[in-house]
């Protein structure tokens, strides 16, 4: 057996909270490691915490100013360089179908540090990602770790009901965030994929905290019911409306935009129900891309809803933002507005999809200055490539 299919075999029989040691026991006996360590992103992605002084964590480490950051960002392994003869420091990125998790870290003695070897190690990254996708089901121990601060009851809701901060695939790449992170009330994103379709949902729900979170999980759930009933847009759209509208007999309502596009042509339905506005990028110019509003969802009862027509085309960038970024004013009450959106667009067009949201957020940040956010802030960005 060679090593690396032992260490992977290894992980794959590891406890779901002990992965970590796993892997640390597995590269110090097969690739004579000299230490091992796993950071996770934390909910905001500006820093990177490691797993093993849990339920507290050790010291984090920034993603901006780092090597280990300069890893995720770029999501390919970084060798840090060393004094003669001293351990060679490896970051490998840890992350599964794009969705960045992580980083691990290993230290290893240079005469055996090679580029197959850091090959090998990226692939070990790679099989611990998909590790910790299935050991959170049934160990806390990661979720931990991602933590900077407390959640709130409600953000801790909004996060369990994601799918992902980012998704890649041959037609297209994904990145989403959400702000504030660790205080998330009712704003949303969700993704589902098949072999020819991808659909999109961008949600900005209505209200604060429990109930904001509450609203939110009830339409998001609707609309994953419906889908997978196997409904078109329009009865998706018609089935979460009821849900809604069921419940709260139009006391609150949703605004959302319901995407589903043909991955084979780039042919897309969308379906406009509120306030969550999408921007395309083509041949490096930003424009809002102008939809027919039709009602939020739960605003009344038995709301009939109109799919339109839309093509992406590869090479296009898509954006989708909530009023918690359009409408941020600055101290002197100056809008964040059209004009600077589109500045943050063109600013970040060479970033990949996963650091856009985060880019741009913080541009919003420097806009409201030292105000506290009022609303929750979304940000999903989407790069189409499409099939030859």
């Amino acid at each position: 057996m060679d090593r690396f299919t032992a260490v992977e075999r290894a992980l794959r029989k590891s406890a779901p909270h002990a992965l970590l040691e796993t892997v640390r026991h597995a590269l110090i006996g097969r690739y004579t490691a000299c230490s091992v360590d796993l950071l996770m992103a934390d909910y905001a992605m500006t820093i990177l915490q490691p797993v093993n002084a849990l339920p507290h964590t050790a010291a984090p480490v920034a993603v901006h100013t780092s090597p280990a950051g300069r890893a995720f960002g770029a999501q390919e392994p970084h060798v840090e360089a060393a004094a003669h003869g001293d351990p060679v420091t490896v970051h490998l990125p840890v992350s599964v179908r794009g969705d960045r998790i992580g980083i691990l870290t290993v230290r290893l003695p240079p005469e055996i540090c090679d580029a197959a070897v850091v090959r090998e190690l990226g692939d070990v990254a790679e099989v611990l990602g998909h590790e910790i996708v299935v050991a959170e089901r049934d160990t806390d121990l990661y979720l931990q770790a991602r933590r900077a601060d407390r959640l709130t009851l409600a953000a801790e809701m909004q996060w369990q009901l994601l799918p992902g901060r980012s998704c890649s695939r041959p037609e297209y790449d994904i990145g989403a965030q959400l702000e504030p992170a660790y205080a998330i009330h009712g704003d949303n994103f969700d993704w589902s994929t098949s072999a020819d379709r991808l659909t999109l949902t961008v949600t900005n729900g209505m209200g604060e905290g429990i109930e904001a979170a509450l609203l939110t999980n009830l339409a998001v759930n609707a609309l994953r019911n419906a889908r997978r009933a196997g409904l078109s847009l329009s009865d998706q759209a018609c089935l979460a409306d009821q849900a809604v509208y069921g419940h709260y007999q139009g006391a609150v309502h949703l605004s959302m935009l319901l995407l589903c596009f043909d991955l084979a042509t780039g042919e897309t339905e969308i379906i406009d129900a509120g306030s969550p506005r999408m921007w395309r990028v083509r041949g490096g110019k930003a424009e809002p891309i102008e939809l027919d509003a039709q009602l939020p969802l739960g605003m009344s009862e038995d709301t009939p809803y109109a799919v339109e027509r839309f093509r992406v085309e590869p090479g296009d960038r898509l954006l989708f933002v909530s009023d918690g970024v359009y409408d941020v004013a600055s101290p002197t009450g100056e809008r964040y507005s059209e004009r600077a959106l589109t500045r943050a667009m063109t600013s970040t067009r060479l970033l990949p999809p996963s650091q856009v949201p985060r880019a741009v957020l913080h541009e919003l940040s420097g806009h409201r200055g030292p105000i506290d956010a009022d609303d929750d802030a979304m940000i999903v960005c989407m790069d189409w490539r499409g099939r030859p």
